[in-house]
């Protein structure tokens, strides 16, 4: 059996916490895109934790852990990250890395902040993780895979065509000093030594655990709207954060996909630029980021903080559209327990149209969001462990979502630790 845990938005909607939960009950959890530019906030008895790359998986024994061919691996950092929750106590994981999976490498992270600048105020709101220089030199062929390293002579060969091309770009493009290949053989070999304990053929190991009936989650980063081709273009990621993309990322027959569980917030928030409907500022949103997740809504990996605005049903229906959701895990729910009437989004007016379909980026920039209004439920729900027992009007506030969602909410979260959660 294979789940797929994915984001119905724009990221950021909780998906640590219900793939921890996911995870327990797995034996193997896959990572199968994106990169270090965004994080999965984790809160279990050894303490609080923000993975990047590593999977929501190595808190458990029974649990291999796979980065898949998908990812944009960034090795210091995920060398960094293992020793970070050793050193909080928890025990060695198990952790395979796709032989196939490509390196990202220091010059990506220099020309992401480099084009950025560029960019000035026209800029993508990029993390500077390295992201869209990473993707870009896989797709144009030029990327450097794990296997990669144990082969010096070929390796070598490509460092060099690589820097006879980007030294040109650095140097009349960005005025920037020029790669050395010297230096970047040397990084390399410190990859090797580092992730070398790590490398496997993942895609037997996977196809053979698929034989054996073992229990795969799909784990994937940012959401729907972040999707370089269904999302908020050109505000996106650069790698599909589609539960489709799990059977490329991972290595998985597409068949095998039986479950995908689209992770949805009861109110919006994103990180970066682009169109956001329901963007809320000034005190009203200042409050609503203060009192949302889990000491405020900031980025897990950037500490940035994040735009806040209130559920975008048009949004959400499409993003569960787009993932193939088969069931909804509903989150931050006890966040909105402090207002008196709680906003939600029915539908877009566009050149004083409305509709409930969502658009492309030149009609969404004009959008404005048609409101309808829920009344609050004034209460802490924290620690509320059935349905039956949470107040009518959050009840109604769930119903109404489910309905426009056409989907079912199986599992709603409604605080931030392991077990504060409802199953349906």
């Amino acid at each position: 059996m294979v789940k797929a845990i994915v984001g119905a938005n724009w990221g950021d909607e909780g998906k640590g916490k219900i793939t921890d939960m996911f995870a327990k009950e797995s034996d193997i959890v896959i990572r199968f895109q994106g990169g270090s530019n965004a994080g999965h906030t984790i809160v279990n008895e050894h303490g609080k934790f923000a993975l990047h790359q590593l999977p929501s998986g190595v808190f458990f024994d029974h649990v291999t852990n796979i980065i898949g061919n998908g990812v944009a691996l960034n090795i210091p950092n995920l060398i960094k990250e293992i020793k970070q929750i050793e050193e909080k106590g928890v025990k060695k994981p198990k952790i395979l890395v796709s032989d196939r999976t490509q390196i990202l490498m220091s010059y990506h992270i220099l020309f992401d902040k480099y084009e950025e600048e560029r960019l000035s105020k026209k800029q993508f709101g990029s993390t500077k993780s390295g992201i869209a220089p990473f993707y870009s030199d896989k797709y144009y062929k030029r990327g450097l895979q794990i296997n990669d390293l144990f082969y010096e002579d070929s390796l070598r060969e490509k460092v060099e065509e690589i820097c006879t091309i980007k030294n040109v770009t650095l140097k009349y493009l960005y005025n920037k000093p020029e790669l050395d290949p010297d230096e970047l053989m040397k990084e390399l070999m410190e990859y090797k030594r580092e992730i070398e304990p790590y490398v496997a053929n993942t895609f037997e190991f996977i196809h053979k655990a698929l034989d054996e009936d073992k229990k795969i989650l799909l784990e994937g980063q940012l959401g729907a709207l972040k999707d370089p081709d269904f999302g908020i273009y050109p505000y996106v990621t650069s790698s599909s954060t589609l539960a489709g993309f799990g059977a490329v990322g991972a290595g998985i027959p597409p068949y095998k996909i039986t479950d995908v569980i689209s992770v949805v917030k009861a109110y919006s928030s994103a990180v970066g630029a682009g169109p956001f409907v329901t963007e809320i500022f000034g005190e009203e949103g200042d409050e609503l980021r203060r009192r949302g997740g889990d000491g405020g809504e900031y980025g897990a990996t950037t500490g940035r903080p994040r735009r806040v605005g209130w559920l975008d049903m048009v949004a959400t229906r499409y993003g569960c559209k787009a993932q193939g959701a088969t069931e909804i895990a509903f989150t931050v729910l006890d966040v909105l327990g402090y207002l008196d009437t709680i906003p939600v989004c029915v539908a877009y007016e566009i050149d004083g149209k409305e509709t409930k379909e969502f658009p492309t980026n030149a009609q969404l920039e004009k959008a404005k969001p048609v409101f309808k209004y829920f009344p609050g439920w004034k209460s802490d729900i924290r620690g509320i462990k059935e349905y039956k027992d949470l107040p009518q009007n959050t009840k109604n506030y769930i119903k109404f979502v489910e309905e426009y969602i056409g989907v079912p909410i199986k599992l709603i979260s409604n605080g931030p630790r392991r077990d504060d959660i409802i199953r349906l």
